[in-house]
């Protein structure tokens, strides 16, 4: 039996030897490998924490004492090591385990995120709570370099620090998020790294000090004193962090298991907050995740022996069809210039870096830094395009507001991962943008029914100059035309397009709803309902000429959206005939007030009843009711 079949719990992983630690890590980078390797999902974050999650669960006595991880897309390891073994081929699966840390799941698992720089201000909670119900337990928390470029840990490192309570932050230096890190604290860090005479320094100035005799006096104390100081300025790789209030330790090796058990029991018993600086390595231990950094971050299933992909690529997507219209549209625009939040490579943004150098800006994991320096950027003349999830614009709402909309600023906003995503679940489904965006004053809000829809709106979003503007588009890909019987027309604001003429019902329609809602209505055709289907292109401003125009003579619609039904393009429809006081009937689908689960995208389209047979019912279900009404 190998050494990880005997760990069910952190329990038996105590009661291992030290000297057994590196066999039992290579076993579970092996499974970890065989694993991700069938279900796809984060790879090269949970190689390189191998280590580190080992020697965590062996010194600190978890679940009393609490681990909590930024971001949690790194949490496998922790899941084999909690319970979790026989399930792990179940990750990211539907009804299977989460590929994040999820409170519902275990309780080891103490915080839940799929968002950056979370987890240190969860942990100074935690800290806190800990001393108001006067419990001793230890609290530990593991953030990426990544996530010291949010503001969100900044901060809370600036209170744990006032604080002065007992809290553990590790620091995983691997010089990654999901592109390679920029900025001024990646290269702080990187001289941290390359600077290792300092500890050696750092004792000799000490011992020096330490060996002057008490004869000097207290003036040359004094001078001692602020000697030390300088010295300490000069070459300290930790003074930030010591500034702050914490006890620095590092630059550490954190992929020696032993030394950091050793550590990390050591680490336990000091007072006070602690900084500790781990060099891992993402990828640690796979030749092509190692290799190629940026593929094993978020990888689909693939080939242990090569690392290729277990199914080869369908050809093109949203995201790439996005990026390449950029390069196009800032070929003619000078003005134009692109931003992205460490997603050069997610947004479809890598070919715009290498195209125009001196035009892209990664700003790294800071949203709301992007968001009101491309705010800045526009009350300059300069045409910024913000390329961030849908989800993960969220973070930054209130830059929106009040930095953009308030401003009425012309800032473009490329939501990536709309709708829903998948196995990453619901803190990466994009389904409330349509929602958060359509409520906000002076804001367009466009969406693409298909690869030329995508073309035709950055180009339109670029020369448009009368406020803020959005496009939203899916994870993978879509059609190239969703209606090859006509001819794609040219963006006007506020305008649909009607794809198929219907006198019993209207479906309306935006992005990849639009597709499914033209094969319902084909359906429908075969039970005698005679559908339209609209491409409204734009939520806000809705098409009201076309609008009233279809209620005179078919008052019945159907909206079809991929968004949550709460304040999405549904609701802006009622409204609209609300505020005209004309008489419809309309149905809404979409995605109801809950939060979707992780699983494959044709399970959870099923689920919200987003597929075309469901379509087609519901619009069936509906007219019927009318008529009985």
């Amino acid at each position: 039996m190998s050494l990880l079949e005997k760990i069910n719990d952190p329990s038996d992983l105590r009661k291992l030897k030290v000297e057994e630690l590196p066999q039992l890590a290579a076993e579970a980078r092996e499974e970890l490998v065989r694993v991700v390797s069938k279900t796809g999902g984060h790879l090269g974050a949970n190689l390189g924490v191998v280590e580190l999650t080992v020697a965590l669960h062996y010194a600190y006595n978890t679940p009393e004492d609490k681990i909590v991880w930024d971001v949690t897309h790194q949490v496998y390891i922790h899941k084999m090591l909690t319970g979790r073994r026989d399930k792990l081929g179940t990750l990211r699966q539907y009804q299977g385990l989460s590929g994040f840390a999820r409170r519902l799941e275990s309780p080891y698992d103490t915080f839940g995120a799929g968002h950056g720089s979370t987890a240190l201000s969860a942990a100074v909670g935690m800290m806190m709570a800990r001393e108001h119900e006067g419990k001793n337990y230890k609290v530990a928390a593991i953030v990426g370099d990544a996530a010291l470029t949010g503001g969100m840990a900044l901060e809370a490192l600036n209170h744990a620090g006032h604080l002065k309570k007992d809290l553990l932050v590790i620091l995983n230096d691997n010089e990654w998020s999901i592109s390679k890190n920029v900025g001024a604290m990646a290269g702080y860090l990187n001289r941290i790294i390359t600077g290792d005479f300092y500890n050696r320094a750092k004792t000799a100035v000490e011992n020096i000090l330490k060996s002057l005799p008490a004869t000097l006096g207290e003036p040359m104390l004094k001078v001692a004193h602020i000697l030390k100081e300088d010295m300490k300025g000069v070459i300290a790789p930790g003074i930030l962090f010591e500034e702050l209030g914490f006890n620095y330790v590092g630059p550490v090796d954190g992929h020696n298991v032993t030394s950091l058990v050793e550590l990390f029991q050591k680490i336990r018993n000091m007072k006070g907050p602690v900084l500790l600086h781990l060099i891992t390595k993402k990828g640690k231990g796979y030749e092509p995740a190692e290799k190629n950094p940026g593929w094993s971050h978020g990888v689909t299933p693939f080939s242990v022996e090569t690392g290729a992909p277990a199914k080869a690529s369908t050809g093109t997507n949203y995201m790439n069809v996005f990026g390449d219209a950029l390069i196009e549209t800032a070929k003619k625009n000078p003005h134009v210039v692109a931003i992205t939040a460490a997603m050069a490579d997610g947004t479809g943004l890598a070919k715009f870096a290498k195209a125009f150098p001196d035009r892209f800006y990664d700003v790294g994991m800071a949203e709301q830094h992007a968001v009101t320096f491309a705010a800045g950027l526009a009350t300059q003349g300069v045409r910024p395009v913000a390329a961030i999830y849908s989800t993960f614009l969220q973070r930054a709402y209130d830059q929106v507001i009040h930095d953009v909309c308030l401003q009425n600023l012309p800032v473009i906003f490329a939501l990536d991962r709309a709708g829903l995503v998948g196995e990453d679940g619901p803190t990466h489904h994009g389904v409330f943008d349509l929602s958060y965006l359509r409520m906000i004053p002076n804001m367009t809000v466009m969406v693409p029914a298909d690869y030329e829809e995508v073309r035709l709106m950055v180009e339109f979003a670029a020369a448009h100059d009368s406020g803020p503007i959005s496009l939203r588009y899916p994870r993978g890909g879509g059609p190239k035309v969703v209606n090859p019987d006509r001819p794609t027309a040219p963006i006007v604001k506020g305008k649909a397009v009607v794809l198929r003429e219907g006198k019993d019902v209207a479906l309306l329609a935006v992005g990849n709803m639009v597709e499914r809602s033209l094969m319902a209505a084909e359906m429908l055709k075969n039970e005698g309902i005679r559908a339209a289907v609209v491409n409204l292109r734009f939520v806000k401003p809705l098409d009201r000429e076309l609008l009233l125009k279809l209620a005179s003579s078919c008052p019945n619609f159907v909206s079809v959206e991929d968004n949550v039904l709460a304040g999405g393009m549904g609701s802006g429809i009622l409204e609209f005939f609300e505020q005209e006081k004309v008489n419809v009937q309309v149905k809404r689908i979409g995605i109801a007030d809950h939060f979707v689960d992780h699983g494959a995208l044709g399970i959870l389209h099923e689920l919200e009843g987003l597929t075309p047979p469901q379509i087609a019912n519901s619009t069936k279900a509906f007219l019927a009711t009318i008529s009985k009404a």
